[in-house]
């Protein structure tokens, strides 16, 4: 009895401390995750040229949202010239509003080349609201540059 009871408050202390998807909507200034600032940011279409391969790399950077995961805002993709940069929230440990798309924000993070297997994008697909013709026909992995953000400043 007494571990049944150990184990119901260990899984109750869990529960109450995991992430959850903020609510409201997404003002300026406001920060999710690590408190951050704008101060070194560098435009997110220069990210490619600091993130050449598989190693992690510090950055941090300005642009665009152009989607969220609309299930948690657990991830999110910003706009380049040459398309869309995944960033995902640090080992889950904080989300944003669904709302922040469409808003200019700054990423404070670490940056990677990698390659994203087709199940993992095809549960990205589905987080993002598309169609299952859109899901189905994702065939292929795909390789490109991946922000796991520590702290996420809306400007």
């Amino acid at each position: 009895m007494k571990k049944l009871i150990t184990l119901s408050i260990a899984v109750l202390a869990c529960l109450i401390t995991i992430a959850q998807r903020p609510k409201g909507t997404a003002q300026k200034g406001m920060t999710f995750g690590a408190k951050t600032n704008v101060a070194g940011a560098v435009n997110i279409d220069d990210l490619s040229k600091k993130v050449t391969d598989k190693q992690e790399t510090n950055v941090k950077v300005k642009g665009k949202v152009v989607e969220v995961c609309t299930q948690m805002g657990c991830w999110l993709k910003m706009e380049t010239a040459d398309g869309k940069i995944m960033v995902k929230m640090k080992d889950h440990a904080f989300f944003v509003p669904v709302d922040l798309n469409g808003k200019e924000i700054v990423v404070d993070g670490t940056a990677k080349m990698t390659v994203t297997p087709v199940s993992e994008l095809k549960h990205y697909a589905e987080d993002a609201g598309k169609s299952k013709e859109e899901v189905a026909a994702i065939k292929e992995p795909k390789t490109e540059i991946v922000i796991d953000a520590k702290g996420v400043l809306v400007l």
